[in-house]
């Protein structure tokens, strides 16, 4: 039998697009207000999208893809997405979004990202929200799937998120490192 244990936090990301880049700093610094400060942020490069995206938003669109400082607990996904969607609806003109804000996770074995798409990869978190396995990690590097969407997939995307990984890991090594300290020499009836 499985022992459930809950698992450590999470990296808390962020890809946002939209024709205006001063929008996308907007938005950043909406996001500021709810989840902390970045300690990552690749720069502002042409999102190149099939039609999909395009009635809505038009073309010559910009991203950006971020990491904040502060981790988050892995289930709170759901809540995330409903908070990002809300802000969309809030930066809308006329009906229409004005930008895309896709949240996700990264830990040390995968990036995730909140979609309310189904596909048959991904897995239902409840509430309308998906789970939608982008990367994973091995051999020293995230690495794609068959499904991973091509602009997650070029190789200076995937140097983004192993640094942002790289963090994510000496932040964890250090809460770990800082917890066994507090704990070492304090009997199990003093915790």
């Amino acid at each position: 039998m499985s022992i459930l244990q809950t698992p450590p936090p999470a990296k808390l990301v962020c890809s946002i697009f939209s024709q205006q880049e001063g929008l996308i700093n907007r938005v950043v610094d909406a996001l500021h207000g709810t989840y902390g400060n970045t300690d990552f942020k690749s720069p502002v490069i042409p999102f190149d999208i099939t039609s999909y995206y395009e009635p809505e938003f038009g073309s010559s669109l910009k991203r950006i893809f971020i990491s904040f400082a502060e981790l988050v607990s892995q289930d709170a996904l759901v809540d995330i997405k409903y908070a990002t969607n809300k802000l969309e609806q809030e930066f809308s003109l006329e009906g229409k979004r004005q930008a895309n804000i896709d949240p996700g996770i990264l830990t040390a074995e995968r990036l995730v990202l909140a979609t309310g798409k189904n596909f048959s990869h991904r897995i239902y978190l409840g509430r309308g929200v998906f789970a939608n396995l982008t990367l994973i990690y091995r051999k020293d590097s995230f690495m794609t799937l068959p499904w991973t969407y091509p602009d997650y997939a070029s190789k200076e995307v995937i140097v983004f998120w192993n640094n942002v990984r790289k963090a994510y890991l000496k932040v964890i090594s250090e809460t770990i490192a800082r917890n066994s300290k507090i704990t070492s020499g304090v009997s199990t009836n003093q915790i």
